[in-house]
């Protein structure tokens, strides 16, 4: 119905555009309508009619080719959201008479933000067009989809009358290999992934549009929650978790205030010499009826609400205490990194504000590293990020580049922001010992790294393999469950001791080679 009527709407459109391009027809028409003018109001008309007339036929061309645009951005076949909605509401209200099911369908292309940085908004438009001409495909006639925001769409599926979680699965799964499927962009193939959540329209009370459009989307945040390519159902359960996890995010708004969160440790050992090279800090959330918590469950409300540089504030405070409470007992950790976000990283007073920090508690630069995502640096340009990144690394602080390899960042980018290590993402590093493809693309890394001067670091490493295929490779530093779980600071110093037992060595490590140094 929609479809059709703006089919006709945009034929027309078309005409009447070809029209005002014909530059013969335009003369013809205007020559008449110059000459009725003459004939009926004389020399006043005609002269009212040479000035009005072009004004009108321009006016009306920017409207038509203004119209013709925004119908080419929608795919055909495509419909407003609300005008979805009408036909869902519709066959709610025939489902009793005729017993069928539909359902609603929440499709989210994962890490859009970071696909609009890479390509520019003009990519990102043609990827979204590309990516719901092949949802259209996977769909029948009487189906109907919308685009309702950036990287987003809503399917529904047309009443049927046998309708039932396994069909949605499968369809769901038909849906996320059309979208994942490699598309040409910038002459380049690029893989998405996408998240799914679902619901049918026999598992809400009232079976209208807006609410089963609701329920899919709950279960799109869990499957959002849960990774990347994620396919999750709406239950009755999931609707209670989505209502827990917002009243954790709400809670996790004051959780700084009444001091719960902590910087916890891992650590960081050479490949070389298996000496600890340094700690990283992580926050984590001791909340007072759940236990502990991960970032994963606070990050997203700390965000909303504004604190994530005073997160950054409070880590780097729990960070250097520690340093100076293992020198106190002797044990010379060479460095603490703590993370900081591209919104850390604007404050114009950043270098100045960790340099009194660093003379506060009497410790020198290179005790501190500052770990900064690739996604920030590949997506950053000349600016308050690059100047307070090179601050820090002339200021004498450490620049670890974190989850390297998945934020493409360019060789000149590494150089540009003074970067002294690479820590090579975890995707790289599982079962290394046993994939030749993964083994291949970390020594690229590493040599790379080598040519540059810069060191590198593998993160999650989980298996005395990995390890050992890593130090073959000559990764230099390596950090994960294998060799230890984030702990708070009071159980570092027992690890610690225990640790250089095994080693037989003795805890003072500055002077070797190592970051330190």
């Amino acid at each position: 119905m929609w479809t059709r009527k703006s089919a006709e709407g945009d034929s027309g459109s078309k005409s009447f555009r070809e029209l005002l391009r014909r530059p013969e027809w335009l003369g013809i028409v205007y020559s008449f309508l110059c000459l009725c003018a003459f004939s009926i109001g004389g020399v006043t008309l005609l002269m009212a009619c040479t000035i009005v007339i072009p004004v009108l036929a321009i006016a009306a061309a920017r409207q038509v080719n203004r119209r013709s645009e925004e119908l080419e951005k929608i795919p055909t076949g495509m419909m407003p959201l609300t005008e979805l909605k009408k036909e869902a509401d519709k066959w709610a209200s025939e489902a009793t008479t005729n017993h069928r099911r539909f359902a609603c369908f929440s499709i989210k292309i994962d890490e859009f933000a970071q696909l609009q940085a890479k390509f520019g908004e003009v990519a990102t438009q043609q990827i979204q067009q590309k990516v719901g001409a092949r949802i259209l495909r996977a769909m029948r006639e009487d189906d109907r989809l919308s685009r309702i925001d950036e990287g987003e769409y809503v399917f529904a599926l047309a009443p049927v009358r046998h309708l039932d979680l396994e069909i949605c699965v499968q369809l769901a799964s038909r849906l996320k290999s059309a979208v994942e499927s490699p598309i040409p962009i910038d002459a380049t193939s690029l893989r998405l992934t996408c998240s799914i959540g679902f619901c049918r329209s026999d598992q809400i009370d009232t079976g209208g549009a807006e609410e089963l459009h609701k329920a899919a989307q709950i279960a799109l945040r869990d499957a959002n929650r849960n990774g990347a390519s994620s396919i999750r159902a709406y239950s009755k359960k999931l609707l209670n978790r989505d209502r827990s996890h917002a009243q954790l995010c709400t809670e996790a708004s004051n959780a700084l205030q009444l001091d719960q969160i902590h910087a916890w440790f891992q650590p960081q050992v050479s490949t070389e010499t298996g000496e600890i090279t340094g700690f990283e800090a992580l926050a984590r959330w001791q909340h007072p009826e759940r236990g502990i918590l991960a970032p994963v469950h606070f990050m997203e409300a700390l965000t909303r609400s504004n604190q994530l540089e005073r997160l950054a504030d409070h880590m780097l405070k729990n960070s250097l205490e520690a340093l100076k409470e293992w020198d106190r007992h002797g044990l010379r950790i060479p460095h603490v990194g703590v993370n900081f976000a591209g919104d850390e990283l604007r404050n114009p007073m950043l270098v100045e504000k960790i340099h009194w920090e660093l003379d506060r508690f009497e410790l020198a630069p290179a005790r501190l590293s500052i770990e900064v995502l690739e996604s920030v640096i590949a997506g950053t340009a000349d600016g308050a990020i690059a100047r307070n990144v090179n601050g820090l690394a002339n200021l004498g602080c450490y620049v670890d580049l974190d989850d390297f390899g998945t934020g493409h960042a360019s060789i000149s980018s590494i150089r540009r922001f003074a970067v002294s290590r690479l820590k090579i993402d975890r995707s790289f590093i599982i079962q290394i010992d046993q994939d030749a493809e993964q083994q291949k693309l970390v020594s690229a890394i590493v040599t790379m790294a080598e040519r540059l001067g810069v060191e590198t670091l593998a993160e999650g490493v989980e298996t005395a393999n990995e390890h050992s295929m890593l130090a073959q490779l000559g990764c230099t530093h390596v950090q994960g469950y294998g060799i230890a779980r984030p702990m708070p600071f009071s159980e570092t110093i027992p690890w610690l001791k225990n640790y250089y037992q095994g080693l037989q060595k003795p805890p003072e490590i500055l002077g070797q080679r190592g970051l330190g140094t």
